[in-house]
C-alpha cells in the first residue's frame, strides 16, 4: 500500500455569521437561548458549517458552498446536521473515518461554557465517534473585530480522518 494511504488526512474549516433578530441561535447542533440568532440560508449553525468544511477539506472535496449552495432552495432553513452527516458519509464511501475533531467558537455573547458539553456530545454523535474524540472550546475576541462588537459569531474546526480499518 502506498505510504500516503496510511497517513491521516487533516482538514480545517472556518465559518462566521452575523446576528439577526427573529431567528433561533443554533451552535454545534444545540439550540441556545439568546435574543438573536444567526443570519443564513440554512439554520446558520457556524460551528457545524466550519466542521463540514473541515471534513470536506480533509477529503479534498471542495467546500460547503459548493455542495450545499445558498442558491438552492433545498437548503432553505436546513438543519446543518444534514451537511455534517453527508460529509461523514462521503468520507466513509472514500474509505475514511473521523478520528477526532477540535472546534473553537468565537463569541462575546452569549457565554457558551454551559453549552459546551451538549455541543461536544451532539458533534460526536454526528461524527460517529465518542465524546472523548471531540473538543469544543469557547473564546471571546477580547472586544476586537466583528465578534468583539457583538455583530456575529465565528467558528473554527479541525478534523483528522484515518483510513478505515486502521487505528492510530
Amino acid at each position: 500500500m502506498p505510504y500516503c494511504m496510511t497517513m491521516p488526512r487533516i482538514g480545517f474549516g472556518y465559518d462566521s455569521h452575523r446576528f439577526a433578530a427573529g431567528r433561533p441561535l443554533v451552535l454545534g447542533g444545540v439550540r441556545i437561548e439568546h435574543e438573536q440568532g444567526l443570519a443564513g440560508h440554512s439554520d446558520a449553525d457556524a460551528v457545524l458549517h466550519a466542521l463540514t468544511d473541515a471534513l470536506l477539506g480533509a477529503l479534498g472535496a471542495g467546500d460547503i458552498g459548493e455542495r450545499f449552495p445558498d442558491t438552492d432552495p433545498r437548503w432553505t432553513g436546513a438543519d446543518s446536521a444534514t451537511f455534517v452527516r453527508q460529509a461523514v458519509e462521503l468520507a466513509r464511501r472514500k474509505g475514511w473515518r473521523v478520528e477526532n475533531a477540535d472546534v473553537t467558537v468565537l463569541a462575546e455573547r452569549p457565554k457558551l461554557s454551559a453549552h459546551k458539553l451538549a455541543m461536544r456530545e451532539r458533534i460526536a454523535a454526528l461524527l460517529g465517534v465518542g465524546a472523548e474524540a471531540v473538543s469544543v472550546k469557547a473564546k471571546t475576541n477580547e472586544r476586537m473585530g466583528f465578534v468583539g462588537r457583538e455583530e456575529g459569531i465565528a467558528a473554527l474546526a479541525v478534523v483528522c480522518l484515518a483510513e478505515e480499518g486502521r487505528r492510530s
